[in-house]
This record gives structure tokens, sequence and C-alpha cells, in this order.
């Protein structure tokens, strides 16, 4: 039960009705609050114990408010908002630019928007602008990502 809340603990928005396919110009957005315990998780995983992340003194004393969300995590929120739209999406590539720190407990909104959508044979190569925004509307993260689309149908997340 702890493991399906944790990969749940958002609220998924979009622009188009359920019934539409993907075109230009869409955005798919979900929202996420990162907790401690997220932290220590993808430290776990990813093996990265930078003390920004997990001692609150050591950020304080860096000149930070708090412990730091690593900015690969909160960047793994594009993938997961294209495959959570598109099952079986292949996230090709991605560009980020780290704009402002992001602090456990702060509500994240991620972002993609759709660019250029082709087809190729039984599947769409999609462009996306990616961004992830904090509960103020300032960018915390942007980029731009590419992705293998099955189909230009989403699933209902």
């Amino acid at each position: 039960m702890a493991i399906k809340r944790a990969l749940f603990n958002y609220v998924s928005v979009s622009r188009y009705s359920s019934t539409s396919l993907l075109k230009t110009g869409d955005k798919l957005k979900q929202t996420r609050i990162f907790s401690s315990q997220d932290l220590v998780d993808y430290s776990k995983v990813s093996f990265d114990a930078n003390p920004l992340h997990l001692d609150p003194q050591y950020a304080r004393d860096a000149g930070f408010s708090d412990i730091l969300v690593p900015g690969m995590l909160v960047a793994s929120f594009f993938p997961r908002i294209i495959a959570t739209h598109f099952p079986g999406a292949v996230y090709a590539s991605q560009t980020l630019n780290f704009r402002s720190p992001v602090y456990v407990k702060e509500e994240i909104v991620g972002e993609v928007e759709a660019t250029n959508i082709r087809g190729s044979k039984n599947k769409y190569i999609a462009k996306f602008i990616t961004r992830c925004y904090d509960n103020t509307g300032v960018v915390v993260l942007d980029g731009e990502a590419m992705a293998v689309l099955p189909t230009l149908c989403p699933a209902q997340p």
C-alpha cells in the first residue's frame, strides 16, 4: 500500500479530452510534493549521498533554507508524465536547465508541451518543451525532450 501511495502521490491534469489525439500545443501536467523519504530512497538507488540532499544543517551552512531535492529526481517527472499518458513510450532524449532549488514539502508542477509530432511507420516521434514550476509559478527546471510514442491517443492516468 505504501508503495502504491508513493508512486501515485500526484495529481494529473491535461489540456485535452480523453477522446482526442495528442497534437502540437497540448500540455500534460502532474503535481507532486517531494518528501524527505523520497530523497533517502533516491540516494539509495542512485548512490548520490550529497549532504545538500540529506543533511539540513549542511544545506543551511551552504546558504540554502533546507535540504534540496536532487535535480535529477525532479527531472524524472518528465518521462513519468509522458509514460503515464502514453504507456510503452520510449524516452529518447532530454536537455535540462536547473534554474532554482527545489525543497522538500514544496509543491512542484511538471509540464510537458508537445512542439512537434511526426509519424514513422507504426509509431510517433514527439518533441516536447519540459518545465517544472514551484508553487509561486517560478520555473525551477526546464529543457526539451523527445519520445517515441506507440500512439497519439492518451491513456487515462
